[in-house]
């Protein structure tokens, strides 16, 4: 990566970081879901509002190292008004994204500009700051996806 793409994504890492979007709790969230990272102390709480299979409207409060804030605000901009499959594939990319060492162009295609959290994949330790977000997410679409199930029944 030049020198000239990988400050581009270090400035939008810093300003998600110190200016998350969608920071703030959710009124009448559907779902939601904690997060905490032992290892450095990253905690936040995931508000998810869905209906009929699709993320309607999410968003996030906590506090933590840019990386695992910036994760979150990040991945919250993508992941309003798709459908729970498309979250749920999104998730599985985000962590191909920060683990594999080369990730498909179809992986980073489908990510767009959360593929600024790739360079994570180089520290091992920062993983889990860029992945907190993400396991909330997961977590809690499997918990909304379950209390649909049983209403509909």
């Amino acid at each position: 990566m030049n020198e000239e793409l990988r400050a581009l994504y270090q400035e939008v890492i810093i300003d998600h970081g110190r200016h998350p979007r969608n920071f703030k709790k959710l009124d009448q969230p559907s779902c939601c879901q904690e997060g905490y990272n032992p290892l450095c102390g990253d905690r936040l709480t995931l508000y998810l509002k869905v209906s009929h299979d699709k993320i309607l409207d999410a968003s996030f409060e906590g506090v933590g190292c840019a990386i695992s804030m910036a994760s979150a605000s990040l991945m919250i901009e993508r992941i309003k008004n798709i459908p729970v499959s498309e979250a749920q594939q999104l998730f599985e990319d985000f962590h191909l994204l920060v683990t594999e060492p080369t990730p498909t162009v179809e992986t980073l295609e489908c990510l767009g500009k959360l593929t600024v959290l790739g360079g994570v994949r180089d520290f091992p330790t920062r993983i889990k700051c860029a992945t907190l977000a993400w396991h909330a997410l997961k977590a809690g679409l499997d918990n909304a996806v379950s209390e649909q199930l049983v209403s509909t029944e």
